[in-house]
Protein backbone atom coordinates (compact mmCIF):
# COMPACT_ATOMS: atom_id res chain seq x y z
CA UNK A 1 0.00 0.00 0.00
CA UNK A 2 1.17 3.59 -0.96
CA UNK A 3 0.41 6.69 -0.29
CA UNK A 4 1.91 10.09 -0.94
CA UNK A 5 1.67 12.35 2.38
CA UNK A 6 3.62 15.57 3.20
CA UNK A 7 6.55 13.74 5.55
CA UNK A 8 8.62 12.04 3.26
CA UNK A 9 10.39 10.32 6.52
CA UNK A 10 7.29 8.68 7.48
CA UNK A 11 6.48 5.42 5.31
CA UNK A 12 3.30 3.35 5.58
CA UNK A 13 4.46 -0.26 6.22
CA UNK A 14 2.45 -3.01 4.37
CA UNK A 15 1.32 -4.80 6.64
CA UNK A 16 -0.78 -2.51 8.43
CA UNK A 17 -4.30 -3.42 7.42
CA UNK A 18 -6.42 -0.72 6.45
CA UNK A 19 -9.13 -1.33 9.41
CA UNK A 20 -11.57 1.95 7.81
CA UNK A 21 -11.85 3.87 4.74
CA UNK A 22 -14.41 7.06 5.31
CA UNK A 23 -15.08 9.35 2.07
CA UNK A 24 -17.93 11.83 0.68
CA UNK A 25 -19.79 8.91 0.18
CA UNK A 26 -20.14 7.78 3.73
CA UNK A 27 -22.13 10.57 3.61
CA UNK A 28 -23.97 11.43 1.09
CA UNK A 29 -22.49 13.69 -0.60
CA UNK A 30 -21.36 13.69 -4.31
CA UNK A 31 -17.64 12.54 -4.60
CA UNK A 32 -15.24 14.80 -7.21
CA UNK A 33 -12.56 13.27 -9.34
CA UNK A 34 -9.28 14.99 -8.97
CA UNK A 35 -6.19 14.50 -11.67
CA UNK A 36 -4.05 15.28 -9.19
CA UNK A 37 -2.76 13.21 -5.86
CA UNK A 38 -4.61 14.48 -2.72
CA UNK A 39 -3.45 16.52 -0.27
CA UNK A 40 -2.48 14.01 2.83
CA UNK A 41 -2.21 14.60 6.39
CA UNK A 42 -0.75 12.31 8.80
CA UNK A 43 -2.39 10.88 12.59
CA UNK A 44 -1.72 8.79 15.13
CA UNK A 45 -4.69 8.01 17.55
CA UNK A 46 -6.08 4.57 19.51
CA UNK A 47 -7.52 2.92 21.84
CA UNK A 48 -5.86 3.44 25.29
CA UNK A 49 -6.77 1.38 28.23
CA UNK A 50 -6.52 2.07 31.62
CA UNK A 51 -6.50 -1.05 34.61
CA UNK A 52 -10.22 -1.71 34.60
CA UNK A 53 -10.08 -1.65 30.74
CA UNK A 54 -12.11 1.24 30.29
CA UNK A 55 -11.57 3.05 26.96
CA UNK A 56 -10.16 6.72 27.33
CA UNK A 57 -12.38 8.98 25.28
CA UNK A 58 -12.79 12.85 24.88
CA UNK A 59 -15.66 14.83 24.82
CA UNK A 60 -15.43 17.88 22.25
CA UNK A 61 -18.11 19.88 23.77
CA UNK A 62 -18.30 22.42 21.23
CA UNK A 63 -19.56 19.62 18.62
CA UNK A 64 -20.94 17.47 21.26
CA UNK A 65 -18.91 14.44 19.76
CA UNK A 66 -16.49 11.73 21.28
CA UNK A 67 -13.40 11.01 19.92
CA UNK A 68 -10.60 8.66 21.06
CA UNK A 69 -6.92 10.17 21.30
CA UNK A 70 -4.93 10.83 18.88
CA UNK A 71 -3.80 13.76 16.23
CA UNK A 72 -1.86 15.02 14.15
CA UNK A 73 1.87 13.82 13.48
CA UNK A 74 4.16 16.68 13.72
CA UNK A 75 7.52 17.14 11.44
CA UNK A 76 9.99 15.16 12.42
CA UNK A 77 8.28 12.56 15.03
CA UNK A 78 7.16 8.70 14.18
CA UNK A 79 3.72 7.77 14.74
CA UNK A 80 4.54 6.35 17.31
CA UNK A 81 5.65 9.22 19.12
CA UNK A 82 3.04 11.25 18.22
CA UNK A 83 0.16 8.80 19.46
CA UNK A 84 2.79 8.50 22.99
CA UNK A 85 2.61 12.39 22.64
CA UNK A 86 -1.16 13.09 21.37
CA UNK A 87 -2.14 11.25 24.88
CA UNK A 88 0.06 13.04 27.02
CA UNK A 89 -1.57 16.22 25.98
CA UNK A 90 -5.13 15.07 25.81
CA UNK A 91 -5.18 12.62 28.32
CA UNK A 92 -2.36 13.96 30.76
CA UNK A 93 -0.81 10.33 31.02
CA UNK A 94 1.93 8.14 29.50
CA UNK A 95 1.11 5.07 27.51
CA UNK A 96 2.29 1.79 26.39
CA UNK A 97 2.15 0.95 22.91
CA UNK A 98 1.00 -2.54 22.93
CA UNK A 99 -0.24 -3.56 19.35
CA UNK A 100 -0.42 -1.58 16.01
CA UNK A 101 -3.64 -2.05 15.10
CA UNK A 102 -3.79 -0.70 11.50
CA UNK A 103 -4.40 2.43 9.63
CA UNK A 104 -7.53 4.24 8.81
CA UNK A 105 -7.98 6.66 5.68
CA UNK A 106 -10.62 9.42 4.91
CA UNK A 107 -10.71 10.96 1.59
CA UNK A 108 -12.93 14.24 1.28
CA UNK A 109 -13.04 14.46 -2.67
CA UNK A 110 -14.67 18.37 -2.06
CA UNK A 111 -11.12 19.28 -0.75
CA UNK A 112 -8.91 16.59 -2.19
CA UNK A 113 -7.85 15.93 0.90
CA UNK A 114 -6.99 12.91 2.88
CA UNK A 115 -5.97 11.75 6.14
CA UNK A 116 -4.18 8.42 6.99
CA UNK A 117 -3.90 7.43 10.47
CA UNK A 118 -1.85 4.90 12.21
CA UNK A 119 -3.86 3.12 14.72
CA UNK A 120 -2.42 1.99 18.00
CA UNK A 121 -3.52 0.26 21.24
CA UNK A 122 -1.97 1.39 24.08
CA UNK A 123 -2.46 1.60 28.05
CA UNK A 124 -2.10 3.82 30.51
CA UNK A 125 0.97 4.10 33.13
CA UNK A 126 2.03 6.17 36.02
CA UNK A 127 0.27 9.17 37.45
CA UNK A 128 -0.80 11.84 35.71
CA UNK A 129 1.31 14.53 34.07
CA UNK A 130 -0.75 17.16 35.60
CA UNK A 131 -3.63 18.07 37.68
CA UNK A 132 -5.89 20.16 36.02
CA UNK A 133 -8.79 17.40 35.40
CA UNK A 134 -11.74 17.91 38.03
CA UNK A 135 -12.58 14.40 39.08
CA UNK A 136 -16.09 14.62 37.08
CA UNK A 137 -13.96 14.97 33.94
CA UNK A 138 -11.66 12.30 34.87
CA UNK A 139 -14.84 10.30 35.50
CA UNK A 140 -15.97 11.04 32.10
CA UNK A 141 -12.71 10.53 30.56
CA UNK A 142 -13.41 6.63 30.09
CA UNK A 143 -15.93 4.48 29.56
CA UNK A 144 -17.11 0.65 28.83
CA UNK A 145 -17.15 -0.87 25.72
CA UNK A 146 -20.77 -0.99 25.36
CA UNK A 147 -21.36 2.70 26.80
CA UNK A 148 -18.48 3.92 24.27
CA UNK A 149 -19.62 1.74 20.84
CA UNK A 150 -23.53 2.97 21.53
CA UNK A 151 -22.70 6.62 21.61
CA UNK A 152 -24.51 8.27 18.52
CA UNK A 153 -21.87 11.36 18.55
CA UNK A 154 -18.82 9.26 18.30
CA UNK A 155 -16.93 10.35 15.25
CA UNK A 156 -17.15 7.74 12.47
CA UNK A 157 -13.71 6.93 11.68
CA UNK A 158 -13.22 5.91 15.54
CA UNK A 159 -16.58 4.34 16.09
CA UNK A 160 -14.91 1.73 13.30
CA UNK A 161 -11.92 1.69 15.03
CA UNK A 162 -13.65 0.76 18.11
CA UNK A 163 -16.09 -1.36 16.27
CA UNK A 164 -13.00 -2.79 14.76
CA UNK A 165 -11.17 -2.94 18.23
CA UNK A 166 -14.03 -5.08 19.70
CA UNK A 167 -14.54 -7.27 16.74
CA UNK A 168 -11.20 -8.68 16.88
CA UNK A 169 -10.18 -8.79 20.79
CA UNK A 170 -13.46 -10.24 22.18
Amino acid sequence: MTHSHSNPNIEIPKHLKEIAHISDENFNIPPIHHNERPITRLGSRGIVLNDNGEIAVIHKKAKNEYKLPGGGIDNGEDPREAFRRECREELGYSVIITNELGITIEYKSQENFQQVSFVYEAKVTGQPYRNRLTYKEKAEGAASYDSVYRTKFMVLRDAQILEHYIKTTK
